[in-house]
């Protein structure tokens, strides 16, 4: 999921959502709940992320609610946060980190999460396993390929500090492409996603040493995706959230259940990917979407607050941003639906 390792926001790209917001059309939230038009932004490409939207959208979960969905991706020059802010849907996926930068930045975009997607962060740094390469520790004197970003940067001197490693013995480069090509000639270590680039590799037989940001740094689980509304919807329409999120639930609970019809289901919306990697994919996923079913999409104050610790050490950001500023989980249902 090359690209959707992106999930740092460049800050430049928050500016755009001042450009944005000059041509942006409030959706509506009044008048009859049936049969209500809804768009969803996605973070990037139908993946096995979003296969629980997929799933409630076949299974006519949102249509029970009064939703017609419509989903869209943001495309390759804009964010589906930024998107979002400026009116061009009611519903957007992103990332913890994003939200952080683009609630820090001096012109605030007026978003919220109302739900996690997965529970714990499931991407970390790979390399060939005849690499030798099992720890931060071992990069040192080693070449790295990845976006070039400050939190990508500030993520790499946490790991290596931590480990007793020195950052500045390390060099990065700008990704050479996506999957292990690269691996073992010009780069040696990359940052993957396990249900995704890992799952791809250990499909393609090559041996990996994968190192788990969430088992590196405490403050690096961090929750990615997310399900973000507006702050101006939740105050004038919270019933449409809340179904909304009742029925997202839904299929996120029936893909946990049933993970290879949930596969192929996706598959449907993006027909180009290989069946049996969607598979495999769906398997892992399926399995990390929540720890405790009846309560999926639940975050944790510990989680937000951690994170934003690590930008404001890292100096990502300059100040702190209290949690509930950034989420909240008064749309989450306690019962299966």
């Amino acid at each position: 999921m090359d690209k959707l390792k992106k999930y740092i926001l460049p800050i430049g790209l928050l500016l755009s959502f001042l450009l944005l917001t000059g041509c942006s059309s409030e959706p509506s939230s009044s008048g009859n709940k049936k049969n209500k038009q809804i768009t969803l932004i996605l973070d990037y490409i139908p993946n096995t992320n979003h296969s629980g939207i997929y799933v409630a959208q076949e299974k006519g979960y949102y249509a029970d609610k009064g939703i017609d969905l419509n989903i869209i991706e943001p495309g390759d020059d804009s964010t589906s946060l930024a998107l979002l802010g400026a009116g061009k849907g009611e519903f957007a996926l992103s990332y913890q980190e994003d939200l952080t930068y683009a609630t820090a930045s001096k012109n605030p975009i007026p978003v919220k999460a109302v739900a996690t997607v997965l529970q714990h962060n499931t991407s970390g740094f790979v390399a060939l396993k005849s690499s030798g390469i099992t720890s931060p520790k071992d990069f040192e004197d080693r070449v790295y390929a990845g976006w070039q970003s400050p939190s990508e940067e500030a993520t790499l001197k946490a790991v290596m500090t931590k480990s007793g490693a020195d950052y500045n013995k390390l060099t990065t480069v700008g990704d050479a492409g996506a999957g292990t090509g690269d691996l073992g000639k010009n780069v040696d270590i990359k940052w993957f996603f396990e249900g995704w680039d890992y799952t791809k590799a250990v499909m393609d037989g090559v041996e990996l040493n994968y190192m788990p940001l969430n088992k590196l740094d405490d403050r690096l689980d961090f929750y990615t995706p997310i399900l973000l509304t507006t702050d101006k919807l939740i105050d004038s329409d919270p019933e449409l959230i809340q179904d909304f999120v009742d029925a997202t639930k839904k299929g996120y609970l029936y893909a946990i259940e049933h993970s290879d019809e949930s596969a192929e289901i996706l598959h449907q919306a993006s027909p180009d990917q290989d069946l049996a990697f969607l598979k495999q994919s769906q398997a892992f996923v399926s399995t990390h979407y929540t720890d405790t079913p009846e309560s999926w999409g639940v975050m944790s104050q510990d989680v937000w607050d951690n994170y934003t610790d690590f930008m404001v050490e890292y100096q990502l950001i300059d100040h702190k941003i209290p949690a509930e500023q950034m989420f909240t989980n008064q749309f989450i249902s306690k019962e299966d639906k």
